[in-house]
């Protein structure tokens, strides 16, 4: 495996390559992602709506949202591990099974007025178990349908129909539904994780696990080096290895790898420090809404798909971005936005500014999102790449659940102070990160379209 090489052409002089379709098997794992996003945006809208006529209280309800990301902390590696060793496609299907089985008992519970608070704290934790084993196996079976040069933009098209099929289909009716029947959204919900447990089944060969024989190099690229980080250069092995058999499958040498490469590593931190903010941000936005801003209960769904607009677009505009200006300095650009679209949503005086201001913020977390995720894809080797990803997101979004635990205590004395704080703590963050954005992507290999094989 040679260095990343000392020449590159300019992000934005480089010849743009011809368009692939991105095939079949690709269009399937995408449908299956479309129809689970649509029973998750019923059951993300329904369950803080059906909390909040148990509870007013901004701590209360932001449990709800700790809860969903504590399974990252707890199951993040193990969920990992699973998804390298098993097949992936199977382990999409158990997870959505595990989901739709949660919502139809919170149905159940709700519908026959026995519904308390702490079954939506356990509904919660549990489908969120189910999430870090379908969000893992996904994120790994991108690699296996489509060609490297196209990662950053199925991750674009992933990430539309994400926000597309939530935001703008699944939250407005949920709102409307909850209108009608608190338990009607969770009866659908339940039954919408159906159509993607049979499409992930049909998946081909390639998504089940990195093929055996497939030359998995375990080098490290050379390490960057950035003021903010204080990194160096990193050993170069000779020889590669195979991929593991998945009963060879453990957690030491994925936590190795992650280790000895300092960039992933930096980056790491990085990313917990911004999304900390941004959960500790969006603790209370319920609260915020119905109370501050006096959006009907029946309406959220549809301001919610007003800010949608902003991180659609943002989906579909990272790969265009990506392309012209290069991974480094568009996630670097996307921080600056989240921070300044968190800060303005926290000091907008009513709700339309505020939505314009949130869709603000939710454009640049879009456009962060796809190149992160395809640099992942790209630098980590197959064999290890879901149980690479599982700590990456244990050590993330593992700390989500405290920030957002603070974000509602912070909300108890003003409901728009988090917004306010989490805009300036990004904006910190992005100006001490920035060289390791922009120069260590590069230096690591991980821009757009360079093979470090």
């Amino acid at each position: 495996m040679s260095s990343t090489p000392d020449v590159m052409r300019a992000p934005g002089r480089s010849a743009r390559p011809r368009r692939e379709p991105l095939g079949r098997d690709f269009g399937k794992l995408w449908t299956a992602a479309a129809f689970s996003n649509l029973a998750d945006g019923l059951g993300r809208t329904a369950v803080p709506l059906i909390a909040t006529t148990l509870t007013r209280d901004p701590l209360a309800i932001s449990v709800i949202g700790a809860l969903a990301f504590l399974p990252w902390l707890i199951f993040g590696l193990p969920a990992g591990m699973i998804v390298d060793r098993f097949d992936r496609r199977v382990i999409m299907a158990v997870a959505n099974t595990l989901r739709g089985g949660v919502a139809l008992w919170l149905a159940i519970l709700t519908a026959t007025g026995s519904l308390e608070l702490w079954a939506l704290f356990v509904g919660t934790l549990v489908f969120g178990l189910g999430e870090t084993l379908f969000d893992n196996a996904t994120n790994a079976v991108i690699p296996g349908v489509v060609t490297r040069p196209q990662l950053d933009r199925a991750n674009g098209r992933m990430q539309a129909a994400q926000i597309t099929i939530d935001m703008f289909v699944a939250q407005p009716i949920a709102g409307v539904l909850f209108a009608a029947s608190l338990a009607l959204p969770l009866w659908i919900g339940s039954a919408g994780y159906l159509v993607p447990i049979v499409l992930a089944l049909l998946l081909p060969l390639s998504a089940a696990r990195p093929l055996r024989n497939e030359p998995v190099s375990t080098a490290q690229p050379e390490a960057p080096d950035v003021a903010t980080s204080g990194l160096a250069a990193v050993p170069v092995p000779e020889t590669p290895a195979l991929a593991p058999s998945p009963s060879s499958v453990s957690a030491r040498e994925a936590i190795s790898y992650l280790w000895h490469n300092r960039y992933l590593r930096a980056m790491v931190v990085f990313t917990s420090l911004v999304g900390s903010a941004l959960s500790f941000a969006q603790a209370a936005t319920i609260l915020y809404f119905l109370d501050d801003l006096h959006v009907p209960p029946a309406a959220i769904g549809f301001v919610t798909a007003g800010v949608g607009v902003g991180a659609l677009l943002g989906s579909l505009i990272a790969p265009r971005l990506v392309e012209r200006f290069g991974r480094g300095r568009v996630m670097l650009g996307a921080n600056v936005g989240a921070a300044v679209g968190l800060g303005l949503t926290g000091l907008a005086p009513e709700v339309f500014s505020a939505s314009a201001a949130y869709a603000l913020g939710a454009f640049s977390i879009s456009v962060w999102n796809v190149p992160w995720g395809a640099l992942r894809q790209q630098i980590v080797p197959a064999a290890l790449f879901g149980r690479v990803l599982g700590i990456i997101r244990m050590l993330t979004w593992g700390v989500f659940p405290l920030a957002t635990l603070l974000g509602g205590w912070v909300a108890r004395a003003d409901l728009r102070l988090p917004f306010v704080i989490a805009g300036v703590v990004i904006l910190i963050a992005t100006a001490l990160g920035a060289r390791l954005l922009v120069v260590g992507t590069r230096r690591a290999g991980a821009e757009a379209g360079v093979d470090q094989d």
